[in-house]
């Protein structure tokens, strides 16, 4: 079949790929550590799982509204308001199988061809790619390592224009841990409010913060109007084979992203949304027991990879990944993640894949236990002794 030339410019999460080729080579007896899929290694919550078989049972089986069931809608809501003490309504919010629609449908709805979109790099690959897929102009802002992988904010102001119709912002962040603090997220903000450019911001990782103060881009001055919040249940109730996300956006908005969901996806399993409501509102126990494990693994992988010749790693704030550095083995990331896997039996991902400003770093997930966390660390010290020879 010939396939149209838009399908070109669609990109992958190359997290996927690696994944497929580590279960290949476990197919074929090799045992492989994975660190290359951000995956919570917790179960769902009993209660959650527990709500949705009862949902099951009382047949909550059917078609539901395309922007999520109204008692889905009116908890996130009241969720909103408690968590980023911005009130909310439900119409402001609609539900999606998974978060990643949230960033389809935003810039399907937002972006035209020849407009300009600024955007994290390294940062979450689904963002470029589907950039390019709606015809859009790709502006990325570099994340350096040596601003805590914060927004370079000179570049950002010098990079907006006439044409730019939405900025994504994502703290804490995919894949490098950074957290934009409060005064780098004003001058975006500022930035945005003074010519009325919406910003999508992505705060699925939000729980997963281990020092400082979390702000949401929805309660800066002048965004309440401009932000587009996305969230989710994937991450923090270890949901990600739930499907099961959600975006927070004015309701002129909203109308669009709706229809858009009428014309792809219908609606969300409505079961799977009355489980996300005893998420949001059953035990909080499970998922600050998790945060807390996760600090803990940070550390010791942090501690680990320092020791390793031609890495250094800077302590990521938040989310559950590492981004080290690995210039000092003077080899292209993407080689350095290849030997990883073939020669250690460890999958990381090459920074590379988040974007050119990856060049010179990895990917890793803690969210794998400590055993295998150690594992990881002992079965990579081989390889980096021959990388550094």
């Amino acid at each position: 079949m010939n396939v149209a030339a838009r399908m070109a410019r669609l990109g992958t999460e190359s997290a996927f790929e690696v994944l497929a080729r580590a279960k290949a080579l476990e197919r074929q007896g090799r045992s492989i550590v994975h660190l290359e899929i951000g995956e919570p290694d917790f179960d769902t919550p009993a209660h959650i799982k527990e709500a949705a078989k009862q949902a099951l049972d009382a047949g909550w089986t059917h078609y539901g509204p395309s922007a999520g069931l109204p008692e889905l809608r009116e908890a996130i809501a009241k969720h909103i308001a408690e968590t980023r003490g911005v009130p909310v309504s439900p119409e402001e919010v609609v539900v999606t199988p998974g978060a990643k629609p949230i960033m389809f449908f935003t810039i399907m709805a937002l972006v035209g061809s020849g407009d300009e979109v600024i955007y994290p790099n390294p940062g979450f690959p689904i963002y470029e790619s589907v950039i390019n897929f709606v015809g859009g102009v790709p502006k990325p802002i570099p994340l350096r390592e040596d601003t805590g992988f914060g927004f370079d904010l000179a570049l950002f102001e010098k990079s907006v224009s006439p044409r730019t119709r939405l900025i994504i912002i994502n703290s804490p962040e995919n894949p490098t841990g950074g957290v934009l603090d409060r005064g780098q997220l004003e001058r975006i903000a500022a930035v945005a409010a003074a010519r009325r450019i919406p910003v999508l911001a992505d705060e699925i990782y939000r729980q997963f913060l281990y020092e400082g103060e979390f702000i949401s881009f929805l309660g800066l001055p002048g965004m309440r109007e401009l932000t587009v919040l996305l969230d989710g249940f994937s991450k923090s109730y270890a949901m990600t084979g739930w499907r099961l996300g959600y975006g927070v956006m004015p309701t002129s908005l909203a109308e669009h992203v709706t229809r858009l969901m009428v014309n792809s996806a219908s609606c969300t399993a409505s079961f799977i949304q009355m489980a996300g409501i005893a998420a949001l509102q059953g035990d909080q126990t499970p998922v600050a027991r998790m945060v807390a494990e996760f600090k803990r693994r940070r550390d010791l992988f942090v501690d680990g990879l320092n020791r390793l010749p031609g890495v250094r790693c800077a302590r990521p704030r938040g989310a559950f990944y590492v981004f080290p550095n690995i210039t000092g083995t003077g080899r292209p990331s993407s080689e350095v993640a290849e030997r990883l896997l073939n020669e250690a039996g460890v999958a990381a991902l090459s920074g590379t894949a988040f974007g050119q400003h990856g060049e010179g770093y990895l990917r890793f997930s803690y969210a794998n236990s400590e055993e295998n966390l150690r594992a990881a660390l002992e079965r990579m010290r081989p390889v980096f002794e021959r990388l550094a020879r």
